[in-house]
């Protein structure tokens, strides 16, 4: 059995694996969290912009697992950088007086007032760890440049095509861990059936997907695979009783592309920071 969780350049400790809730429902998100709980998943992660916060909360609620049990991620849209009551909000559709971990969702809009609104919900105490997502290049380096309190978590694409190896590097001196999204490579056939993903799952009994979760949980990333299937949400919890050796790391690096399967463009970010989002909607 290897270690399930990674410690954070604050003190804190967060799964090494979690439940994405990106593109479901509020329904969808709220089954998804109870089948995750009690599968032994104890990190959750959504976002103002997945509209289903209200279901994540309840999901929580109905599981039975104690609040104190549960790390919790969401992120805070471009939008509501300025609103100074956009973490009390975030919070309320949440049911939580508290999250582990809040983000900046894009590089977009005012993004350093929506940081200091983070560094003072941190002091204050109603979240216990800043992240960014999707920062890079210069957005990234005015974050590190002007934070007070630098980020514990950066949120990116990352998978055995592409590494975000020049972020990381970015990142290190600080010790901020990345937690992976597309950890599977949007489900890109070719990537998930490598040759080496075949061998390892025949060689470990597992699946492609489990391999490469693994590879990921060995590379010190945080992942957050979603799925709405109990089945799956199970299969990809369990990758913790099996470890992959120094040269099978090798050779799964050497099929890197520097491959991403989602860029923003410049048209994006500026979508991004006034793309107003229908809460109201969200019940």
């Amino acid at each position: 059995m290897t270690e399930t969780t990674f410690k954070l350049n604050n003190g804190t400790s967060i799964p090494a694996l979690g439940i994405g809730t990106f593109k479901m429902s509020v329904d969808q998100a709220q089954q998804a969290v109870v089948d995750a709980l009690a599968a032994g998943y104890r990190l959750i992660d959504t976002a103002n912009a997945y509209l289903n916060e209200t279901g994540v909360g309840r999901g929580m609620q109905a599981s039975g697992v104690n609040r104190a049990d549960i790390f919790l991620s969401t992120k805070l849209w471009p939008t509501v950088y300025t609103d100074t009551n956009a973490v009390d909000d975030t919070l309320k559709r949440l049911g939580t007086d508290y999250v582990d971990l809040m983000f900046l969702h894009q590089p977009a809009g005012d993004f350093m007032a929506g940081y200091r609104q983070l560094e003072q919900a941190y002091r204050d105490g109603k979240i216990k760890a800043i992240g960014i997502s999707n920062f890079q290049g210069e957005q990234l380096q005015t974050v590190l440049d002007q934070a007070e309190i630098k980020p514990q978590v950066i949120q990116a694409e990352a998978h055995p095509y592409f590494t975000e190896a020049t972020v990381r590097a970015t990142l290190a001196p600080y010790g901020t861990r990345l937690m992976a999204w597309f950890p599977l490579g949007h489900g890109d056939k070719q990537l998930v059936n490598e040759p080496i993903f075949s061998a390892l799952a025949a060689k470990y009994h597992k699946s492609n997907a489990q391999i490469i979760l693994r590879w990921h949980h060995q590379m010190g990333f945080i992942t957050i695979p979603g799925s709405t299937n109990p089945a799956h949400i199970q299969a990809n919890h369990d990758i913790f009783d099996f470890a992959l050796t120094d040269e099978e790391m090798q050779k799964i690096a050497s099929i890197k592309k520097n491959k991403r399967y989602y860029s923003a463009s410049a048209a994006d970010i500026a979508k991004y920071a006034t793309m107003q989002l229908d809460f109201a909607a969200e019940k």
